[in-house]
């Protein structure tokens, strides 16, 4: 009751709630047992007003609070105590309490490094006993037929111990995570359509944070479970929240399509390009794909380790479902901007309501719009992990056969970026192998950022992805349908902007060794073309482009021959590329002279494509080049050189996962658990 009228008055006289009191008492150090043997029975059956607690807790000063950790200890054993009893209410306002009282220590500690937020909670006597026991019951809750508004409640409680302080690896709570293994229960609750849809979200980011405690360092379970986990129902939920996840932010960049119930895809196209270029006001255009924080972060991390980890996820990479999406996990709250709102996932594919899909394709759809921005920090690590991920699912044989399957073909609407030279032309994509979009994903990477604040590190990423799909194309003599054009033309493109802005580059990168990864694989075409190309037309024409761009390859070999003649400290790689520019210079040194020869008899100056290429065809039995063994050979990927990146991204999940477990949400769900228990009494 918080007000009470004065008999022959008209004045109120506010009355503070029972629980304020006994908090008030609490935190002033009084024993409020004494007198009381049931307190604590009484007390978790009075609604918690959170506000209050954590206005408490935020009033004691270090010295208060350290002074009050033996009740502090007190409080958290009663609600650890409280999750074993059968009384619901009791249950549902102990995890209540727990969890803010976490929250708040976790917010102390975040101003003040001094305070020990295991120290004050759980205390030394028993630590371990009294962890034991809370893993113990938030076990039996996840595994429990019990409602999902108490598992939620379960889950943002464990969220918030993994996202309590900045550094993952600082957080003492953890280790109790990692001594009580809670990976059974957690990937359960993903292999069940209803409670994947429920719960997903939370499970996956909870898993993804766990599996980076200390990754480095010690046996870490949950690396250990994860890269052995074989249930394919498991495996295949955890695909379907990431692929739902990234879906969201997909459909979010493409949001005129929400809208579209007709029209075709003339209208769908220009709605899509049009809500592309939107900002949230509607007025301000979008630059270079910039867009707001959509906090996939999380998703993306998850991604990431089960395609590095786990060998057995690369089937639900190509795990088929309907466009419908009907078993796939409700979006969380914070995955879209508040604006907006989310869209229908009927609408998965920005082509068909009908066309399958899996998380390869939406995950290529991600890395389009998230590649089309690279002028932020946030923007450039997540980019680097599209590619990073990508280089673990390619070194992959299983997904290498699964994207280069001429039966399992996909249309799928990548983002392209408009730019002055070219305009956005609405067509349908063509229905081909997933390798195949790859590529066009990999080239469109290439055309768009050859910029003057070059981003070096992201094309040694891309380039490296490439190398390895086409290692396997030569080692599988896998023969790709397709117009290898657009990428030699790509790649001759990076040449020549290598080139052109070589002293700008050179105080940044590395050049040489970029350039030499680059002529690397056009000597794998020229050496072993004939062998995955998929026509001798295509390696006719993989000729053409290469006499016909000669002016590159001169200045870039000319440029390679001035650094390896001098001293300074690029000799070694530019000696190294100049040697490997031998069987381009010789293709070119060879047809040219016939061609100028065939041009002189015919009397003509400007030749047709198909003349050249004739020319082309009758000469080969005369060129000498040279055997060039190990093209395709790389250094398998290592997560060690890249654990900086990946430090920065977690940090940027744990962010905004702590403002996703927030105490609001924990209302959210606390309501919805005592509304349950309420109806069933």
């Amino acid at each position: 009751m918080a007000t009470r009228k004065r008999s022959g008055s008209g004045s109120k006289r506010h009355l503070k709630e029972k629980v304020v009191q006994i908090y008030e008492s609490f935190f002033r150090g009084e024993d409020l047992t004494t007198d009381n043997p049931t307190f604590w029975d009484e007390f978790f059956l009075l609604k918690p007003k959170i506000p209050q607690l954590e206005a408490e807790i935020h009033k004691l000063s270090v010295e208060q609070l350290m002074n009050m950790k033996e009740s502090m200890n007190l409080l958290v054993f009663q609600c650890i105590e409280m999750l074993g009893q059968e009384h619901h209410i009791r249950l549902v306002y102990a995890l209540q309490t727990l969890s803010v009282l976490l929250i708040t220590m976790y917010q102390r500690v975040g101003q003040d490094t001094n305070l020990n937020v295991k120290t004050i909670l759980i205390g030394t006597e028993q630590a371990d006993t009294k962890m034991q026991k809370l893993l113990d019951q938030c076990s039996i809750i996840l595994s429990g037929d019990v409602p999902d508004s108490l598992k939620s409640m379960v889950l943002k409680l464990l969220l918030v111990i993994a996202t309590g302080v900045d550094n993952i690896d600082e957080n003492p709570l953890i280790e109790y995570l990692m001594q009580n293994s809670l990976f059974e229960p957690l990937s359960q609750l993903l292999s069940t359509s209803t409670e994947r849809q429920q719960h997903g979200y939370d499970v996956v980011l909870l898993l993804m944070f766990l599996v980076n405690f200390k990754k480095q360092e010690s046996a870490n379970p949950y690396v250990v479970k994860l890269s052995i986990l074989d249930d394919e129902l498991a495996l295949n939920g955890y695909g379907q929240v990431i692929t739902t996840a990234l879906n969201d932010f997909v459909m979010s960049t493409f949001g005129g399509m929400q809208g579209n119930n007709g029209g075709g895809w003339l209208s769908s196209i220009t709605s899509m390009v049009g809500g592309i270029f939107l900002s949230s006001d509607d007025t301000q255009p979008v630059i270079r794909g910039q867009r707001n924080s959509g906090g996939e972060e999380g998703m993306l991390l998850a991604l990431y380790e089960a395609a590095h980890l786990n060998r057995n996820f690369m089937t639900t990479l190509a795990h088929s479902s309907s466009a419908a999406a009907s078993s796939a996990p409700p979006s969380p709250p914070a995955t879209l901007p508040p604006h907006q709102t989310a869209p229908n996932l009927a609408q998965i594919q920005a082509l068909d309501n009908d066309q399958p899909t899996n998380l390869l394709v939406t995950f290529f759809q991600y890395c389009s719009i998230v590649m089309a921005d690279t002028r932020s920090e946030s923007s450039i690590n997540k980019c680097s992990l599209c590619f990073i991920t990508l280089t673990c699912i390619v070194e992959e044989q299983f997904a290498n056969s699964i994207m280069h399957d001429q039966n399992l073909t996909f249309k799928v609407q990548l983002y392209r970026l408009p730019m002055r030279h070219r305009k956005i032309v609405p067509e349908e994509p063509p229905s081909q192998p997933l390798a195949s979009t790859l590529i066009d994903l990999l080239v469109e990477f290439m055309m768009c950022h050859l910029l003057k604040k070059f981003p070096g590190e992201l094309y040694e990423l891309c380039v490296g992805v490439l190398l390895r799909l086409l290692s396997y194309q030569k080692r599988c003599r896998v023969r790709l349908a397709r117009d290898w054009r657009p990428l030699w033309a790509a790649l001759i493109a990076l040449l020549k902007f290598l080139v052109t802005n070589e002293s700008t580059l050179l105080r940044r990168h590395n050049i040489f060794i970029m350039a030499q990864q680059v002529v690397n694989i056009f000597n794998l075409f020229i050496t072993f073309g004939d062998t995955f190309l998929p026509t001798p037309a295509s390696y006719d024409q993989l000729y053409y482009e290469l006499i016909r761009m000669y002016q590159v390859f001169d200045n870039l070999f000319y440029m390679a021959l001035r650094y390896s003649t001098g001293d300074g400290e690029f000799k070694a790689e530019a000696l190294r590329l100049a040697n490997c520019l031998i069987n381009v210079r010789a293709i070119i040194q060879h047809f040219s002279p016939k061609i100028e020869s065939w041009l002189s008899s015919q009397s003509l100056s400007t030749p047709t494509e198909d003349q050249i290429l004739e020319v082309v065809r009758k000469n080969y039995d005369s060129l000498i080049l040279k055997l060039q063994e190990g093209l395709e050979a790389y250094e398998r990927y290592s997560e060690r050189i890249h654990r900086p990146l990946l430090s920065k991204l977690i940090l940027s999940a744990v962010t905004s996962a702590r403002q996703r477990s927030d105490a609001a949400a924990l209302h959210h769900h606390t309501t919805a658990a005592l509304s349950h228990y309420t109806s069933i009494s």
